[in-house]
């Protein structure tokens, strides 16, 4: 499933390539078969639609834990005001830090928001 990136422009995508992106989305492990099956087309269709999709940044396979299987049973949202010269700076360094699951630039009170799982209350206090 891993792919190198492609250099050519991404093309315009046509109703299959939407279609399955909408199935991948709903479905992260639907087959290619499976794919074809709904789209009455060849798996092999699929298979290279997919890994144009792929080559072209419209699509990227990640495998997303489930914390609290992993022992993290504590989550919290916090907020972070930064310098604005130094939020991006801020935020690469934040999203580096293995308790954050989640990190998003906003606007309003704060400049960050960021999701971070924790073992319990105590590991979440050191953290912050």
């Amino acid at each position: 499933m891993n792919s190198k990136k492609s250099t050519e422009l991404p093309q315009v995508l046509d109703q299959i390539d939407l279609k399955i992106l909408e199935i991948l989305r709903k479905d992260g492990r639907a087959t290619f078969a499976e794919i074809a099956g709904q789209l009455k087309v060849s798996p092999g269709m699929i298979r290279q639609r997919y890994n144009r999709l792929v080559d072209q940044g419209y699509l990227k396979v990640v495998a997303i834990t489930n914390p609290v299987h992993r022992g993290l049973k504590t989550m919290a949202l916090i907020g972070v005001r930064t310098d604005g010269n130094q939020m991006l700076k801020v935020a690469e360094k934040i999203g580096k830090l293995k308790e954050v699951v989640y990190l998003v630039v906003v606007s309003g009170r704060y400049d960050l928001m960021l999701e971070v799982f924790c073992r319990d209350h105590e590991d979440l206090l050191n953290f912050v």
